[in-house]
């Protein structure tokens, strides 16, 4: 039976609590500073919870899952890598402090697993797959969206009040890496890029609402990424165009479409039914959370191999970086 301490007690480590105890981990606990979140991860999910990390960490803990704002993730997986804690984090967008924790995970044979949630969805599996076995060809280019109104985020909490309102953490900036995991995945290395963003809303905060990614990739293929916090219905919306046939994706209609330029047809590939958490939009499928923490503790007890690296990691943070800086200098970057 493992012992796993949940870092951070917002929607992300209450939702991670709620998928481990699905999974029957093992024996879960919480640190949080605030009271507010202690109390509601007592009341609803049945946990013992911690103000104090260091009283937390006198437990002898065999995981540690980080679910902090983005800007604290290495300062916990520094410390569960020294103490040979396998830990997972978190969407990250700051590569302070990572290759440290790549060489101390190493040295004490620790599994370091960076959220690629993603990877897990059903049809992102799908699309993964049929490119995989060809079925489009060599992809020539690609287009996606993935967007959805920044106060819709989290319904039952002011926007202004957590890190996606931050211009260092902001939503836009979190889940431009976060989109990125899964599409190169597909897609492979980026080899340029260059980007426009900006603040075209009158959302009260000091963020870019907006990315556009212009990128290419080893393979030659172009791809253009839009990253907002401005659709007013939620929307990830994606088209691969390969050289015999097309691959087009829309999470709304939980749907993957796929034509074959020989039969001059298209087949349809649907999503199973599955279950959305209270509060949340209908594409951000719980399974594919619950599929992720499988993967992570199978990970640590040594049952399995995580998908995702932190050196897989850095790269993906490069191409955001590169973006901004395209964006500010009005150039292309190359890789």
């Amino acid at each position: 039976m493992m012992k796993i301490l949940v870092v951070g007690l917002g929607s992300m480590g209450k939702r991670r609590i709620r998928n481990m105890k699905h999974l029957n981990a093992g024996e879960i606990f919480g640190f949080d500073p605030r009271e507010d979140r202690r109390k509601e991860a007592v009341e609803k999910l049945g946990i013992e919870t911690f103000e104090d990390f260091d009283v937390a960490m006198e437990q002898k803990f065999d995981a540690m899952v980080i679910s902090t704002p983005p800007n604290l993730h290495m300062q916990f997986a520094k410390i569960a890598a020294e103490r040979g804690i396998h830990f997972f984090t978190e969407a990250g967008i700051s590569n302070k402090g990572v290759q440290e924790v790549i060489d101390i995970s190493a040295i004490n044979n620790v599994v370091a697993a960076p959220s690629c949630t993603l990877r897990f969805h059903p049809s992102i599996k799908r699309m993964k797959k049929l490119v995989d076995y060809g079925h489009i060809g060599k992809i020539l280019t690609f287009t996606y969206e993935s967007g959805q109104y920044l106060p819709d985020w989290h319904p039952w909490e002011d926007y202004r009040t957590f890190y996606v309102s931050k211009r260092e953490t902001g939503a836009c900036r979190e889940i431009v890496p976060f989109e990125l995991t899964w599409v190169n995945w597909v897609m492979g290395n980026v080899t340029q890029v260059t980007a426009m963003k900006g603040k075209l809303s009158d959302l009260d905060c000091d963020i870019d609402d907006a990315y556009h990614l212009l990128m290419r990739y080893e393979n030659g293929a172009i791809g253009h990424l839009l990253v907002d916090v401005l659709a007013r219905a939620a929307v990830r919306n994606c088209r691969f165009i390969g050289t015999t046939g097309t691959l087009e994706w829309v999470a709304s209609e939980k749907l993957v479409r796929h034509y074959d330029t020989e039969t001059k047809s298209w087949a349809e590939y649907p999503e199973p039914r599955a279950e959305i958490a209270e509060g949340y939009s209908e594409m951000s499928v719980e399974g594919m959370y619950i599929e992720e923490m499988d993967a992570f503790i199978q990970a640590a007890k040594g049952l399995g191999t995580y998908p995702h690296t932190y050196s897989e990691d850095l790269r993906i943070l490069d191409v955001l970086y590169a973006s901004e800086k395209g964006n500010d200098e009005n150039i292309h970057v190359k890789m």
